[in-house]
């Protein structure tokens, strides 16, 4: 398997420590996202835990013409420049389109491709060429299998820092459900497998003009996922989800996190033989 290099400093895959992604889902503002980052910095340090903080500068696939999306390329690279160098923190964000990725790759530390984007070719290709690791998130249409023809488009550039992300599959009507056999066909794949348990609980569009959530499911199924053998987690988090201006209903409040790390952390030890690293 691959070992993904991040930022020069973080390696993810076997040998390596546990890695989470964590932040809010949308920068809606520099206090919020500041108190995240410090909050989440702070706690993975006290845990040992390697950290990127993450969120999305314009949520492009909003399910209302009137839904939040962000402050926008501009000015939310700019932000996550300021939360990299004030918080010595990597950073990740989504991409949406070739026109971003050269100027997003200036300052992010991981270009994420959504999970609706994940069969772009266009867009995987030109991510992959600036050399920057690439999470890519695993479409709800599609099986753990086939992802190995976006990993294959990725990795014909050259660029092997390439982690795959498990974030649900549709069921029916505004339903997802996590098949935790795909953690270990994606990791066959070649790539480090992080699991999203936070969007894996989404109910898409369910809320109306918005899409609902389930967070009451977001531990067992983190604690499913790293009982199956996973190299991270990526969770969004928020210091009042019930009043996040995208996707609260499945992130989950700042004061509930170090609990629920701590257990899987215990159950991933468990797993990899009494170690954090494999």
């Amino acid at each position: 398997m691959d070992i993904v290099t991040i930022n020069e400093t973080i390696k993810v895959g076997p040998g390596h420590p546990f890695l989470l992604i964590a932040g809010p889902c949308v920068l809606e503002s520099v206090e919020v996202t500041r108190r995240v980052a410090g909050f989440m910095r702070d706690l993975t340090a006290k845990l040992g835990i390697n950290y990127v903080f993450k969120a999305s500068f314009d949520k492009a696939n909003r399910t209302s013409i009137t839904s939040f999306r962000g402050p926008g390329l501009d000015q939310g690279l700019r932000i996550l420049a300021d939360i990299r160098r004030e918080f010595a923190l990597p950073v990740v964000s989504d991409i949406h389109d070739v026109g971003q990725v050269i100027q997003a790759a200036t300052v992010l530390d991981i270009l994420q491709i959504p999970a609706f984007l994940c069969r772009q070719t266009d867009l995987l290709l030109a991510a992959a060429q600036t050399g920057k690791p690439i999470n890519l998130k695993k479409g709800q249409f599609l099986s753990a299998w086939d992802m190995r023809h976006a990993v294959t488009k990725i990795k014909s550039t050259g660029n092997r820092n390439l982690l795959l992300t498990e974030r649900g599959t549709s069921l029916g009507y505004n339903n997802l459900v996590v098949d935790m056999r795909s953690l270990p066909v994606m990791r066959e794949l070649g790539c480090p497998v992080i699991y999203d348990a936070t969007h894996s609980v989404q109910l898409p569009g369910g809320a109306g003009g918005s899409s609902g959530g389930q967070r009451e499911f977001i531990a067992p199924l983190a604690r499913a996922a790293v009982a199956a053998g996973i190299d991270g987690l990526f969770m969004e988090v928020h210091p009042d989800p019930d009043k996040a201006l995208c996707d609260g209903p499945n992130s989950l409040a700042l004061d509930t996190v170090e609990p629920l790390l701590v257990q899987l952390l215990e159950i991933h030890k468990v797993v990899w033989g009494g170690s954090t690293a494999r």
